[in-house]
């Protein structure tokens, strides 16, 4: 696996753990809102952030597409 899948799968897990959600809907989310795109676009950023931030931006990049 490569870096930026690693750590798309460290984000779905951060995601599910802090929302209490299964990892299907977790997949559904971020198919849906694209959070996959997100989480390669700015891996150089992202990577480099604590969970508990990840799990914030990706709120509020989510609750961001949903209007």
């Amino acid at each position: 696996m490569t870096d930026k899948m690693n750590f798309a799968v460290f984000c779905l897990e951060s995601y599910k753990l802090a929302h209490n959600l299964k990892g299907k809907d977790v997949i559904k989310i971020f198919i849906q809102y694209k959070v996959f795109d997100y989480i390669k676009s700015f891996f150089d950023v992202l990577h480099s952030t604590g969970q508990k931030y990840i799990v914030n931006d990706l709120d509020i990049y989510i609750s961001s597409r949903q209007i």
